[in-house]
């Protein structure tokens, strides 16, 4: 196959390249690693406070320079007028419009740090505004722009050079209690927001909204400005907050929603008492209403993300999804304070709903094979960021009435009108409990029924993460297509959007009846005429990777390779190695020591590493050792198992990755040793 690429590149000056748009001819049409990292990535579309454009960015990046770039488009809300307007050698990020509609405010690493700076809606006029030797990682102005809430790290505990200051170069870490690391990092810095004056185009005189506490909000590893907010009289922040540390904090989930007053600088808990994640608070416009993000209990990451509003007068509190068994989140309030616009998964599809708050009714907007990721409003439509198995983010203008979508973005239209993708097909397959289980069957291109092909069974991660309508800039299921294989991704149980009952059959049970569910799936595709029943492969990452090493000493000579990216594979060591102990009481059940826990005896007794003597098929192995989540010691045990065993076996390390794969070429890397193991197996 031929590809001609050329990244649409010019020079600041000769040392900062910017990295901008890929043009590409594809000569047969078939996905490649390279066609992937080539697409323009859509994010954060925002529409502007007069509602007649939309803000958004697109990050492009460069194989051959190992990085990445974003810029930042406006255009109409029909999509028409779209312009660029950045082109620069360093990345612009958090773009948000200002109250005129004329001006926008972002943040650049231009002079350095992240800076908050403004520009014109046309890209001139651009003007740093902050100058903090620490950088923002966030912000959003006050609903008059007189002050702004912002983001910034600030240090946490006592690091080894404040012990010892003749120690400046000494890299160790003294450590007296848990959460020293999380996901990626060692943890010497938490966030925190700050409120400062805006004046003269100038941010200054900035207060701590939590006062030098040593709490992170927003939450890490994933939060952001969401989980700030504004009231409409820029008179009160909400922000989100578990007020833990140490042991304390790893054992909970328990975040909580707290109003600071910017007149009398006092902090009140709004949900005091509500055990689980809540987060991500949205003021109403009228500033009756608090609307945010509640999980129930305490401990359990993955319970139903509820749709929760109080009426700040009088404090009370209302669940408006109480009859609606799914996820809530992204949540838009209505011009006129009455309804909410929200996306949710059901069904292995994201959609867009609307809680009318007086009739307390959820109702469905969009309908479609696609996921949404995000709504705005805007006037009399919809905006909407969506993708699906087949096509990345893009911006699309939804009419909230009949649902009917109109692409405005086409960021990527060059380079699909380029590619014949699979067949994506649902389909419902009987479990051994005889239950319906949905299956995505993603068949290669120029698919021939009369030719049999090699297979792939698809893991899924979380555990209870739904395999949706995703895009993957690494699991893509169109590009497994495009080398040839077929792909199965069963939504077996533990994954979210097919009920409560269905996604917490998991917890306490690895190595039960969603492991069954697993070789219900292949089992029926493995039936097809065109299904090579002898050339089947097993992949998959984090809870995917466990089930990959778990289905490798159980799977009857049914796969002829398996491959696992990032997974557990000795759960007792797993217990005292990951950071978020909630996750492993509640998912484990507790400790490996706790002898009369009977749903804990029954988890550590399905680790995989005790079923390496079973293990008779090749395996890859992948982990990175920035991976704090699932520490990369758990691959090296799997891959040392087996060579010791005499498995055929490889593996890929690297040493400057996390729990994901980020940087271009490492992307090709995972890629390129991904099909050249499968294909030497399986083909």
């Amino acid at each position: 196959m031929a590809i001609a690429l050329v990244a649409a590149t010019s020079a600041a000056n000769a040392e900062t390249p910017i990295i901008g748009k890929h043009q590409l001819t594809i000569s047969n049409g078939l996905m490649t690693p390279e066609v992937l990292w080539s697409f323009g990535r859509v994010a954060g579309a925002q529409v502007s406070p007069n509602g007649l454009k939309v803000l958004y960015s697109v990050s492009y990046y460069s194989v051959a320079e190992n990085k990445g770039n974003s810029e930042l488009f406006v255009m109409n809300v029909d999509g028409s007028d779209k312009k660029q307007i950045t082109k620069t050698a360093t990345r612009e990020a958090a773009a948000k419009w200002m109250k005129d509609g004329e001006h926008i405010a972002f943040l650049s690493s231009e002079t350095g740090s992240m800076q908050l700076w403004t520009m014109k809606a046309d890209g001139t006029e651009r003007k740093q505004i902050s100058d903090r030797k620490e950088g923002i990682n966030d912000f959003a102005f006050s609903p008059d722009e007189t002050k702004i809430l912002f983001v910034a790290d600030v240090k946490y505990g006592q690091r080894t050079v404040d012990k010892y200051p003749d120690l400046p170069k000494a890299s160790g870490l003294i450590v007296n209690d848990l959460m020293y690391k999380h996901w990626d990092e060692w943890i010497q810095t938490v966030p925190h927001p700050f409120i400062a004056d805006f004046k003269n185009n100038k941010v200054e005189n900035e207060v701590d909204v939590l006062n030098g506490e040593p709490f992170e909000s927003p939450m890490k590893p994933f939060g952001g400005i969401e989980q700030l907010a504004w009231s409409p009289d820029g008179k009160t922040v909400a922000y989100t907050c578990r007020k833990k540390t140490g042991k304390e904090y790893a054992l909970s989930t328990n975040s909580d929603i707290y109003f600071y007053n910017l007149e009398t600088k006092k902090t009140e808990n709004k949900t005091q008492g509500m055990m689980g994640y809540d987060q991500n608070p949205t003021f109403s416009p009228d500033g009756k209403w608090l609307a945010w993000e509640s999980m129930e209990r305490d401990g359990y990451e993955a319970d139903k993300n509820r749709l929760f509003i109080m009426n700040i007068a009088t404090g009370v509190k209302t669940d408006v999804s109480a009859q609606f068994d799914q996820n809530s989140t992204g949540l838009t309030w209505s011009a006129d304070s009455k309804s909410i616009y929200f996306v949710s998964c059901w069904h292995a599809v994201t959609e867009i709903y609307r809680a009318d708050i007086a009739k307390n009714k959820i109702t469905q907007i969009t309908k479609g094979v696609h996921d949404y990721s995000s709504v705005a409003l805007a006037k009399d439509r919809l905006i909407g960021v969506k993708h699906s198995m087949s096509k990345p983010d893009e911006v699309y203008a939804i009419n909230p009435k009949t649902g009917l979508e109109t692409e405005l973005s086409f960021e990527n239209k060059e380079i699909l009108s380029q590619l014949e993708m699979g067949k994506v097909e649902e389909r419902w397959i009987t479990t051994t409990d005889n239950k319906q289980m949905h299956t995505w069957v993603v068949y290669p291109p120029h698919f021939d029924k009369t030719k049999k092909y090699p297979t792939l069974l698809f893991c899924e991660g979380g555990p209870q993460s739904t395999v949706s309508q995703f895009w993957s800039y690494r699991w893509n299921l169109q590009l497994m297509a495009a080398n040839g294989y077929i792909v199965v991704a069963p939504n077996r149980r533990g994954l979210p959007s097919f009920g409560m009952e269905w996604l917490e059959q998991i917890s306490g049970d690895y190595g039960g009846q969603n492991m069954n569910d697993y070789f219900s799936a292949i089992d029926a595709l493995a039936k097809e005429p065109y299904v090579n029943k002898d050339k089947l492969g097993c992949v998959g990452a984090s809870y995917g990777g466990f089930s990959v090493y778990w289905l490798a000493g159980h799977h009857d000579k049914r796969f002829k390779a398996f491959l696992s990216h990032d997974g557990m594979f000795n759960l007792p060591q797993q217990y005292l190695e990951t950071e978020e102990m909630w996750f492993v009481n509640w998912d484990l059940g507790g400790a490996y020591w706790e002898k009369n826990n009977a749903i804990a005896q029954r988890s550590y007794a399905n680790s995989p590493h005790l079923f390496v003597d079973k293990w008779d098929a090749p395996i890859l192995v992948i982990h990175g050792e920035k991976d704090y989540r699932i520490l990369a010691s758990q691959g090296m045990a799997a891959f040392n198992a087996a060579v010791l065993r005499g498995v055929p076996a490889q593996m890929l390390i690297f040493p400057d990755e996390n729990h994901w794969v980020l940087q271009p070429q490492n992307g090709i890397l995972w890629q390129r040793t991904f099909y050249e193991w499968l294909d030497k197996w399986l083909k």
